[in-house]
C-alpha cells in the first residue's frame, strides 16, 4: 500500500522499488478479484516501468494478471536467461511482445565469459536375466487379480524396468566414474569435481551408499529436496522381500545426518547441505562428488565442476541449466565442461543447445501478441468444449434419473451376470480416455476462461461439471474393482530389478565422439560434418555455412592471443570466403571446399610450410612475429647461430625464435605470470637477444601467452 501511495505522487522524482511478493492469498474466485482490481486501478503519476527477472517462470499466468490489473499503466520488461521453447513461447509473447535484445550462448563462449560444452553418451545395457522367475513372481502374487488390475501391475513393472536403474546398473555407472576420477583431466589431479544427476531421491541416495564403497567414502554428497521425518514411513508396506523406497530414503539420510550438528536457525539437512556445497566450491580435493536429483542445476555456480553425470532423463531449458553447470571459467586448465550421458539424450541436449545458440527474434516486431493469445485461447475453447461434449455423450444413454446407480449399471453392468463387468469394459475405457482429455484440456486454459469468452454463468457451469465427471470416473473405478495400489508391491518389483537385471560395461555412443564442430570438420569431412548437424539446420544451405563460419571465427578469437599474426591472415581469409559467398561470387560446392580448408588450417594452427624446428605452439608465434620485422641488432649474428639451431640457412626469424624459446625457458621464474619483479626476469631475457626496448614489449605478450613458458 505504500508503494502504490509513492507512486500517486510527483515526489520523488524518481522511485526504485523491490517486489518480491504480490496478490492476496485464499482467493476462490480469480475472475472477480481480477475486476475488483481493475475497477479501482492505482492512481499513478509519470511513467513506471515493471523489470521482471526470470520472466519465463513468474509470469505466465495470475501474477502476471494481477501485477498488470494493479498498474494498468505500466510498461512490462521480462529478463529470462532461459529462451522460450515451443510450448511456452506463445504465451510469453502474449505478456511481454517481441524481444529488445538477446545474448546467445555461442556468444559468450566466443567471448569467453564460459566455456564450450563437450558431449559423451555412455550406453549401458540392462538386459532381463531370468524371464521365467519373473513370470513365475507374478503367476503367484496376481492370483486374486483381476484381468484390469493384472494389467496395471504389469504396465507399472514395465515403467519400473525400463525407468529405474538395477543394481548391476548402478554399480557400473559407479565405477565409470570411479574410473574418470583416476584418468581425466582436472578429475585425476583433483583441481576439479563432478556432479550425478539422479533419475530420483531413491538412486540418489542408491548411489550415495554405493559410493562409500570406493574412494569416494567422505568426499561425495547427496544433496536433494528430502528432509527426513519420522511420519513418511509409519505406514509403509515393506513387501516380502525389501525395505520400500521411503524406508531405504529415510534410513540413509538418518544415517548421514547422525553426526552433523545443526547451525542456529537451521535444520539438520540443511547444515549438511551448506557444508557440502562449501567444499564443493572451495575444495574440490575433498568434495569429489555431488549426487543430487533437482537441487543445484540452476543457479548453483561452481567454478570447480568440470563433469556433469546425467542418469535422469532430462529435456529442454532444465537438461541446459543443468549442463551449464560445467561451464564456469576455471583456470588455464579448464577448457571444456564434460557432460556424460547414461541416458541418450544426445537428441534432447542438441535440441535444447540449438535453441541457446541459434537465432532468436530480436526485433520488437513478429505476430501481434494479442492475435496469438486470441489464437491460444480460441483453439483452448474449443478443446474444452469438445472434451465436455464427449464425456456427455458417453454418459447420454445412461437411463434416468441419471443417479449413481445408473452409471455403474451402464458402464459395468449386471453384477448378477459373471460377464457383464468384461462386456461392459470398452465404455469404461473410453470414459476414461475421454476424461484425460478433459482434465487437460480444462488445465491448459483453467487462468483463462473469462478471456477465453466464457462468461461467469458457463465458469461455474464448466467446473460444476468437471467436479461431478471426476467423482463419477472414481465411482465407477471403485464399482469395477480398477482401482490398484502398487505400493504393496514396489519393493518386491524393485527387488526383482536388482535381482535378475544385468547391466554391461558402459561403452561410448556419442555421435560426436567428443569433437567440436571444426574438429569433426578435420577428421570426418565437411559432408559428414555437415550431416552431424541438427536435423533443422543441415537443409537450410545459408544456416550451414554462418554455423561453420562462426566455428572458424570462434577458434580464430579463442587462439588470436596465442599466435596474433598466424590467425590475423587466417581472419583475413575468413572475411575473404564469407564476402564471396554473400556476394553469390563462388558456388556452394566450391565455398564448401575452401571453408573446409581454412577450418583445417585454423584447426591446425600452423601453415603447411612450416620449419619442423617449429613443433610448439610457442615457437611458431614467435617465428609468426619476428617474421613481420627482425630488429637490426639482434639479427647480426643470425648466420652464426644458424648452424648452431640446425636451421639449414640464415632464417633470421627462425634463429631469434628458437634463441628467444631456450631463453625463456632457461630463465622463466616459477609462477612468473602476473608478478612485476618475476615478469622483468623473463623480459630481460628477452632484451639480451633483442636489444631493443619497444620490440621486447611486442614479442612479450605473446610469450605470456603461451602455456608452454
Amino acid at each position: 500500500r505504500n508503494l502504490m501511495t509513492q507512486l500517486g505522487s510527483a515526489m520523488p522524482r524518481l522511485l526504485c522499488s523491490l517486489v518480491h511478493k504480490f496478490g492476496k492469498k485464499g482467493i476462490d474466485d480469480f475472475e472477480q478479484f481480477i475486476k475488483e482490481l481493475k475497477a479501482q486501478p492505482c492512481q499513478t503519476v509519470g511513467e513506471i516501468f515493471v523489470f521482471v527477472d526470470e520472466c519465463h517462470r513468474t509470469q505466465s499466468g495470475k501474477l502476471h494478471r494481477t501485477m498488470q490489473a494493479l498498474m494498468p499503466n505500466a510498461v512490462f520488461v521480462g529478463f529470462t536467461g532461459t529462451p522460450l521453447f515451443a510450448r511456452d513461447k506463445q504465451t510469453s509473447l502474449e505478456v511481454f511482445g517481441g524481444y529488445i535484445h538477446t545474448y546467445k550462448f555461442s556468444e559468450a563462449v566466443e567471448d569467453e565469459v564460459v566455456l564450450d560444452l563437450l558431449y559423451e553418451a555412455r550406453d549401458i545395457d540392462q538386459r532381463l536375466g531370468s524371464v521365467k522367475k519373473i513370470d513365475a513372481w507374478f503367476d503367484a502374487h496376481t492370483k486374486n487379480l483381476n484381468d484390469w488390475q493384472k494389467a496395471a501391475l504389469r504396465e507399472q513393472w514395465g515403467t519400473m524396468q525400463n525407468v529405474l536403474s538395477s543394481k548391476s546398473r548402478m554399480n557400473r555407472v559407479v565405477a565409470d566414474i570411479v574410473f574418470d576420477f583416476s584418468d581425466k583431466p582436472r578429475l585425476s589431479n583433483q583441481r576439479g569435481n563432478a556432479i550425478l544427476v539422479a533419475s530420483s531421491i531413491y538412486e540418489a541416495c542408491k548411489y550415495f551408499v554405493l559410493f562409500q564403497g570406493t574412494p569416494f567414502k567422505g568426499k561425495c554428497a547427496v544433496v536433494t529436496s528430502y528432509n527426513p521425518q519420522a511420519q513418511n514411513v509409519t505406514l509403509e508396506e515393506t513387501g516380502a522381500n525389501t525395505e520400500t523406497d521411503k524406508q531405504f530414503i529415510y534410513n540413509t539420510y538418518t544415517a548421514l545426518l547422525q553426526n552433523v550438528a545443526a547451525l542456529p536457525g537451521k535444520s539438520k539437512t540443511e547444515t549438511y547441505e551448506d557444508q557440502a556445497k562449501k567444499l564443493f566450491k572451495e575444495q574440490p580435493a575433498n568434495m569429489g562428488l555431488l549426487v543430487v536429483v533437482d537441487k543445484l542445476l540452476t543457479g548453483f555456480d561452481a567454478p570447480s565442476c568440470t563433469y556433469l553425470y546425467i542418469d535422469k532423463s532430462m529435456q529442454d531449458h532444465g537438461l541446459f541449466q543443468a549442463i551449464c553447470r560445467t561451464n564456469r571459467l576455471d583456470g588455464d586448465d579448464k577448457e571444456f565442461g564434460y557432460v556424460v550421458d547414461y541416458k541418450d539424450l544426445f537428441k534432447k541436449v542438441e535440441k535444447a543447445i540449438a535453441v541457446y545458440t541459434t537465432e532468436l527474434d530480436n526485433s520488437a516486431g513478429g505476430a501481434d501478441p494479442q492475435v496469438l493469445m486470441q489464437d491460444r485461447l480460441s483453439k483452448g475453447r474449443e478443446r474444452l468444449d469438445n472434451a465436455l461434449e464427449s464425456v456427455a455423450l458417453l454418459c447420454e444413454p445412461v437411463t434416468p434419473p441419471q443417479g449413481e446407480l445408473e452409471h455403474i449399471h451402464y458402464f459395468c453392468g449386471n453384477t448378477e451376470i459373471a460377464d457383464d463387468l468384461k462386456a461392459h469394459e470398452t465404455q469404461r475405457v473410453a470414459l476414461y480416455k475421454a476424461m484425460v482429455a478433459l482434465v487437460r484440456a480444462y488445465a491448459n486454459i483453467v487462468d483463462d476462461l473469462g478471456r477465453a469468452g466464457y462468461d461467469d454463468a458457463d465458469i461455474l457451469r464448466i467446473k460444476q461439471a468437471i467436479d461431478r465427471y471426476l467423482k463419477l470416473r472414481e465411482i465407477i473405478r471403485n464399482a469395477a474393482d480398477e482401482k490398484l495400489d502398487t505400493k504393496a508391491y514396489e519393493a518386491d518389483m524393485r527387488h526383482l530389478i536388482d535381482t535378475y537385471i544385468e547391466a554391461s560395461e558402459p561403452r561410448t555412443i556419442s555421435p560426436f565422439d567428443d569433437m567440436p564442430l571444426l574438429e569433426l570438420i578435420v577428421k570426418t569431412g565437411i559432408a559428414s560434418a555437415i550431416n552431424s548437424l541438427p536435423a533443422g539446420l543441415k537443409g537450410n544451405k545459408d544456416a550451414v555455412a554462418e554455423t561453420i563460419e562462426n566455428n572458424v571465427r570462434s577458434k580464430i578469437i579463442k587462439e588470436n592471443l596465442n599466435d596474433p599474426v598466424y590467425y590475423a591472415k587466417m581472419s583475413a581469409l575468413l572475411d575473404e570466403i564469407i564476402a564471396a559467398r554473400k556476394a553469390k561470387a563462388i558456388e556452394y560446392e566450391q565455398y564448401l571446399k575452401r571453408v573446409a580448408e581454412l577450418a583445417k588450417r585454423v584447426e591446425a594452427g600452423q601453415a603447411d610450410d612450416t620449419p619442423e624446428q617449429l613443433n610448439t605452439p610457442g615457437r611458431r608465434a614467435l617465428y609468426n612475429l619476428l617474421r613481420q620485422g627482425v630488429p637490426g641488432a639482434g639479427a647480426q649474428d643470425a648466420a652464426e647461430s644458424a648452424v648452431h639451431y640446425d636451421v639449414g640457412g640464415a632464417d633470421a626469424a627462425l634463429v631469434l625464435a628458437l634463441k628467444i624459446d631456450a631463453a625463456v625457458k632457461h630463465a622463466r621464474p616459477d609462477g612468473w605470470r602476473g608478478v612485476q619483479a618475476k615478469e622483468n626476469v623473463i623480459k630481460a631475457a628477452l632484451y639480451g637477444i633483442l636489444r631493443d626496448v619497444d620490440e621486447v614489449e611486442r614479442i612479450f605478450p605473446v610469450v605470456r601467452q603461451q602455456k608452454e613458458y
